[in-house]
């Protein structure tokens, strides 16, 4: 239960920076409309630095389920133990939807185009093609456990303190590199749950929640995750060996 708390507090605040940053670029009369990519990537950036601050040291922070089914294929943690993360990623980042709703609660209604409502809650492809958007979203999630991992990592030496600003380095770097094709989910929860939350909740002229498309940002950051963790953990005693040839002068 601790870390269902810890998870659903950590991607309960990311999801308020991230679809918040969106909802203050794209909808109508807010004071950033029309500030563009560069403010949206850099608000996900900074809100999962956040995220990872205030709830890292209690549950490590995964919010995300990619993360979280990456390290349990992986047998690093167990399947009780993932259930209660990914229950709190999803509680979390549904949560965290209605409240980015009820914040920006006047402008739905001046705000026409239903794309732009729905785009705050959750992503759609710049292109509609969905073996070219499962691959981006697959590379995109599997660079960012295999970055997470890497970061994070003991033989780094790296201060506890400045491991979530780095993954929040990371998250920028994909958004801004990799995320014009299909808005960059790299996340189930982040995805799913705010989905579910525009399909619920009582939006003026929402739209459709695009279902056809959600099981993308779903299964293909799940097997991303998988794929990282794996590839990560195999080169590692590699990347080991190179360190000590290193320190001994080959």
């Amino acid at each position: 239960m601790n870390f269902f708390i810890a998870e659903a507090l950590g991607t309960m605040l990311l999801i308020i920076f991230g679809d918040g940053v969106v909802a203050n670029v794209v909808l109508k009369k807010s004071k950033a409309e029309n500030s563009g990519w560069i403010v949206i990537t850099t608000g996900w950036a900074l809100g999962v630095s956040v995220a990872v601050y205030v709830t890292g040291w209690a549950s490590g922070a995964h919010l995300n389920p990619a993360i979280t089914i990456g390290l349990l294929s992986y047998g690093q943690i167990s399947s009780t133990m993932a259930l209660w993360y990914i229950g709190g990623q999803m509680a979390g980042a549904f949560l965290g939807a209605v409240l980015v709703w009820l914040y920006f609660l006047p402008h739905w209604a001046v705000t026409d185009d239903s794309s732009k409502k729905l785009a705050v809650f959750c992503t759609s492809p710049a292109i509609r093609s969905f073996g070219p958007n499962f691959f981006c979203e697959f590379l995109g999630t599997f660079i960012l456990v295999v970055g997470v991992l890497g970061i994070t990592s003991t033989y780094n030496n790296l201060s506890n303190g400045l491991a979530p600003f780095l993954v929040g380095i990371l998250v920028w770097a994909i958004g801004l590199s990799l995320g014009g094709p299909t808005g960059y989910a790299i996340n189930p929860a982040r995805d799913l749950s705010p989905r579910l939350a525009h399909a619920i909740l009582p939006i003026a002229g929402k739209g459709k929640s695009d279902w056809k498309y959600a099981w993308i940002p779903v299964f293909a950051p799940i097997l991303g995750g998988i794929a990282g963790t794996w590839f990560y953990n195999s080169i590692l005693p590699i990347l080991v060996e190179a360190q000590n040839i290193m320190k001994s002068g080959g």
